[in-house]
């Protein structure tokens, strides 16, 4: 093996494959294997870094999973559950469940002097988690909840305040279409942004305790719980798990519990970042195909160019496979040399966006202001790694050509 290693050396790194007509396909090969690989580092980045992006942003405002009245429709005026009728015990047990609040919706219209529009509220209690909200904020800030004074400030999208003129400290009436009507003052205590459409055009947040009063509910009833669990690949074994406690509970009024998970919630936008996890598995394939084609037309190319020297390696006694090594060993040098450019390129383009936000994106279609990155370690590695075997076994087809070569015609080649 020493000496396959040092033949395949010399023959890869001398000064005069620099002059030789292989050495411009050579460079192409290597610059096939360093753009390909460039290019799956970034598309596995760029896809995970959405879907991250998406997935925190829509469970960090609606939760990974919810319980909420089953006979409650899809409308925004739903059916109480009352704090008893729940077993919370048994759900924070859950090794998964890190955090779980209450929370009231209800659908309104918000009038300030000149304008009007409509809004669902979101009404949460002092156990609500603002840390996804505060950071996405714009202006102002969230508002505290205490037990002794129902808070009047409404903190809302930053979308919603432009539509009403609107800004941090203005005064506003929120108005609720019911029989008798009522109208709640509200203060704006600050702006949010999220990007995503469904929740920035819609959603108001205030003291659970206005909302109950307008709907006539006691200080138990709410409109559900939402549910934070602490790993997300596994929100469909937690849901079940919720759901084999929760669901088959019947309140006083003799309907169930209703247990949904994120997904089940809004499957348009999971649906569509699975298509992107799709398309990622087939631009790995393509650019995989592209190197390996490319390192098999080098090869080739190299083992003609070298066909004087194997016919004499054979004539003293090489086998087929210790000269096939050989070759093998050098395409293993040119590919280690396109896998380091690959990483430079790809990594560095990496870097460049994650800092400086290089390429921008349409907020309504893609939820975000620019291409997202989630550069991981680990998925470089197993790119390097997987570009490298499958090149190399791919190396294996155009070395049997060496056993193709008679040793008395080789030296007569030139």
């Amino acid at each position: 093996m020493k000496t396959e290693f040092f033949i395949a050396k010399r023959i890869t790194f001398s000064r005069r494959n620099g002059k030789s007509f292989t050495g411009p396909i050579v460079g192409i090969s290597v610059a096939g294997i360093a753009l390909g690989l460039a290019v799956m580092i970034l598309s596995m980045a760029i896809v995970t870094g959405f879907r991250d992006e998406v997935s925190n942003k829509v469970t960090g405002f609606s939760a990974d999973v919810q319980i909420s009245n089953f006979d409650a429709n899809n409308s925004f005026e739903t059916q109480p559950v009352s704090i008893q009728d729940v077993p919370l015990n048994k759900i924070a047990a859950l090794d998964g469940v890190t955090h779980f609040q209450p929370y009231i919706v209800k659908s309104g219209i918000i009038k300030t002097n000149d304008d009007i529009q409509a809004v669902v509220l979101k009404g949460v209690d002092k156990s609500y988690d603002w840390s996804f909200l505060r950071s996405h904020l714009v202006a102002g800030d969230t508002f505290p909840i205490v037990d002794s004074v129902k808070s009047n400030r409404i903190f809302m999208s930053s979308y919603v305040a432009n539509l009403l003129h609107l800004d941090v400290g203005d005064k506003l009436s929120v108005y609720f279409v019911q029989d008798p009507p009522r109208v709640r003052p509200f203060i704006v205590s600050g702006l949010y942004k999220t990007s995503i459409e469904d929740f920035d055009r819609v959603y108001a947040l205030v003291d659970m305790r206005h909302l109950q009063k307008v709907n006539n509910w006691d200080s138990t009833q709410v409109s559900g719980f939402e549910i934070m669990i602490g790993d997300f690949d596994r929100l469909e074994e937690w849901s079940d798990s919720i759901f084999f406690i929760a669901g088959s509970n019947f309140m006083k009024g003799g309907s169930n519990l209703k247990v949904t998970n994120i997904k089940e919630r809004y499957p348009q936008i999971f649906d569509w970042l699975n298509l992107q996890d799709m398309n990622v598995w087939v631009i790995l394939a393509l650019m995989l195909a592209v190197a390996g084609f490319n390192m098999i037309s080098g090869l080739l190319i190299l083992i003609l160019e070298k066909t004087s020297m194997i016919g004499l390696l054979k004539a003293l006694g090489y086998s087929n496979w210790n000269i096939q090594k050989i070759f093998i060993i050098q395409s293993f040098f040119l590919i280690v040399k396109g896998l380091v450019w690959g990483n430079v390129i790809g990594i560095g383009m990496c870097l460049l966006q994650q800092h400086f936000a290089i390429v921008p994106l349409d907020e309504a279609s893609y939820y975000m202001s620019s291409v997202p990155i989630n550069l991981k370690w680990l998925h470089v590695v197993a790119l390097n790694i997987g570009t490298l075997v499958s090149t190399l076994i791919v190396m294996l087809l155009p070395s049997l050509l060496v056993s193709h070569i008679s040793p008395a015609k080789a030296v007569k080649f030139n």
